[in-house]
């Protein structure tokens, strides 16, 4: 079943036995209906609907393959489960009342406050009275509070420690959800498809959420209930709900009752739980609205796991790693891929765990050994060292043609007369710097370094990821120490601190270069002085793009220039004009949301100029950078005006999560490394 889709899309499979999906509306008709003999039951599902890969052992899925085998069928079950002209006929997850999985709500020490719908009513009250909730689903435990009531998702915040980080709303329906959010049909299609993304909407202005929903953002992230206790939940609460991963730090969300409490103790006041064991925790998918259609940034639940084609049959059975950040693996053999559901971040043991169980039931898809590893050339990233401990011959490709060969297989085009725009924030180049801004060109099947930002150094290497000024910094140290000194100066660094970064930026000490556009974004973030410190993960780049969406309406230009480069490319652009005319008009007390604006003209422009240089009919556009909807929209238009074939992403994402599918095509056509100019 296909539920995004675009012009230029792939051959989706879509996988309806292993996708996560929401109720269907037979099944919704059922659970509201007093007749029925599953009326009110959190867990009513069909053939068509309801959990599979969260509780997926094996393919081909059958209920003895899940988590579902618990739990012995009643005879009137049995009989819908044996019925061929039913639509419950063979269905995995298919329970009722009397013989499916139980729901209690708990007090945080676990002793039963209420069961089953009475569990869903107190739980209610609860968030109506401002508590927090950790209400176990698909994703394992998440957190919910009261979307509407200040005080709600300021504890939430204090507690879980997220400052800043935007939070998704769950909507009851498309009704409660018009007068928070400003709705197009698109996003209402992709809000009631039955993957039930998480869809970025604009918010607004005067809504009934709380302004530390997403602060200084002006979208929210809106979701529509994507399981019956989400539904049954959202209609007893009465209003929109908070709803958040019940993590620290970047650990996965806990998936047991035992670890939900021990980590949740102080966090939630209440736990409405059931006794349904998940072997594959599934966080949401999220989609974004682009000019061009729907843009997936995250391929989780109902997305997830799914079929894609390749142009031609792969020799063997390849484990396609994928990265470190929004880990997705993949199994490729044949013509096809089997992409696998986003991961997270592998920084800890359990997201190790998860990664390893996943590589298991996907592999159950075909059967069968695997024969090769295609993987991230980063020596140091947890999938590629899992993949060395396989004892498989590996293939490590180059991080940026893995995001560029992704993008080329989605629109079905062969490595020829493409130049690919990948930027990102960052990963190992072969020259052993820290690229970002690359543009690689296609030709006759070889992947050569056309062009890149230009570059600069990193003071403190990855603490420059949390700290926005230290690019800033070096950005100023490039051009030259008339602007270094009064900037450290002015973003609170002791003369010495100061002292210390120049120094290293002089050396190269600790002070790796970068090509990145994620850091030129943060740089440019510090400079508008619209944050110093990053709570999470791309945070200032999000804020650079928000405030930009208020100055679309100026025509300010900013200079981007195009200039001959060495050390393996053909030129380079260069921030340095553009900086130097920003920090003058900053001068200048040229408000923050104009210079935003113009900065991703420029950024939209330079693109072209390098184009034209490169001569290729047709420009891919890949890299975490790329969900800017503001930057992509921007890029596309002015590369369509100059009369270019532009290739864009809509069902893999261009983040990390679509390094796995890239790795797939690089196997294919043994192409792992960029070559120099």
């Amino acid at each position: 079943m296909r539920i995004i889709g675009g012009p230029a899309a792939p051959l989706l499979a879509g996988n309806p036995f292993a996708a996560d999906l929401a109720p269907c509306p037979q099944c919704r008709r059922e659970l509201a209906d007093p007749r029925d003999r599953r009326h009110g039951h959190a867990f009513v599902t069909c053939a068509r609907c309801g959990p599979r890969f969260a509780t997926l052992h094996a393919f081909p899925g059958r209920r003895e393959q899940t988590t579902m085998a618990a739990f012995a069928l009643c005879p009137d079950c049995q009989r819908d489960c044996a019925d061929a002209a039913g639509r419950r006929h063979q269905a995995a997850a298919l329970a009722c009342p009397r013989c499916g999985p139980r729901i209690v709500l708990t007090d945080p020490e676990g002793a039963v406050l209420a069961e089953r719908e009475s569990a869903i009513y107190v739980a209610s009250r609860l968030l109506g009275d401002g508590r927090i909730v950790a209400v176990k689903g698909l994703a394992g435990y998440q957190l919910f509070a009261d979307a509407t009531c200040v005080h709600a998702v300021g504890t939430l915040r204090r507690r879980l420690h997220r400052d800043g980080e935007p939070l998704a709303v769950m909507f009851r329906d498309l009704a409660a959800l018009r007068p928070c959010a400003e709705l197009t049909p698109p996003a209402a299609r992709q809000l009631q498809s039955p993957a039930a993304p998480i869809v970025i909407v604009p918010r607004r202005n005067g809504s009934a959420l709380a302004p530390d929903v997403a602060p200084g953002h002006p979208w929210v992230g809106a979701v529509l209930p994507p399981s019956p206790l989400h539904v049954l939940l959202c209609q007893a609460v009465g209003r929109p709900l908070v709803v958040t991963g019940a993590r620290l730090a970047s650990a996965p969300p806990a998936v047991t009752a035992t670890e939900a409490h021990a980590r949740l103790l102080g966090i939630a006041d209440a736990f409405l739980e059931d006794d349904l064991a998940l072997a594959h925790p599934m966080s949401a998918s999220i989609v974004r609205l682009t000019a061009r259609g729907p843009l997936v940034l995250r391929r989780a639940r109902g997305l997830a796991p799914a079929e894609f084609a390749l142009p031609a049959p792969l020799a063997g059975r390849w484990l396609c790693a994928g990265g470190q950040r929004n880990s997705t693996l993949a199994i490729a053999e044949g013509d096809r891929i089997m992409l696998g559901p986003h991961l997270g971040d592998l920084g800890s043991d359990r997201a190790l765990d998860n990664y390893q169980r996943t590589l298991v039931t996907l592999q159950s898809w075909r059967g069968g050994k695997l024969t090769g590893i295609a993987c991230d050339n980063d020596p140091d990233s947890a999938a590629g060292r899992f993949a060395r401990t396989l004892q498989v011959p590996r293939l490590a490709i180059q991080h940026h043609l893995a995001h560029a060969l992704s993008c080329l297989l989605e629109n079905r085009r062969g490595a020829d007369d493409v130049l690919a725009v990948v930027w990102d924030g960052g990963g190992r180049g072969h020259d052993d710097t820290v690229w970002g801004g690359e543009f690689i060109r296609f030709t006759k099947g070889t992947a050569r370094r056309f062009a890149r930002l230009r570059r600069f150094r990193l003071p403190g290497g990855p603490a420059s990821w949390r700290e926005p000024r230290r690019a800033l910094l070096g950005l100023l140290h490039a051009m030259g120490d008339a602007h270094f000194g009064p900037f450290a100066h002015e973003f609170g660094l002791a003369a010495s601190d100061a002292s210390v970064l120049h120094a290293a930026l002089a050396c190269g000490s600790d002070a790796p270069l970068t090509s990145s556009c994620g850091r030129l974004f943060d740089a440019v973030g510090a400079l508008l002085q619209l944050r110093d410190r990053n709570a999470y993960d791309d945070q200032t780049a999000l804020a650079t793009e928000a405030i930009a969406t208020g100055g679309r309406g100026a025509h300010l230009v900013l200079p981007f220039p195009a200039r001959d480069a060495h050390d393996g490319a053909v030129c380079e652009l260069d921030w340095g004009p553009m900086i130097e005319a920003m920090v003058t008009h900053r001068a200048l007390s040229r408000d923050a949301a104009s210079l935003s604006a113009a900065f991703h003209r420029a950024l939209a422009h330079g693109i072209v100029e390098i184009a034209r240089r490169a001569g290729c009919a047709a420009v891919a556009l890949s890299g975490g950078c790329f969900q800017n909807v503001l930057l992509l929209d921007l890029t596309v238009a002015a590369l369509q005006a100059a009369g270019f074939e532009v290739l864009v992403h809509h069902e893999i994402p261009p983040n990390d999560g679509g390094l796995a599918a890239g790795q797939a095509l690089g196997a294919l056509w043994g192409l792992s490394t960029v070559e120099p100019a």
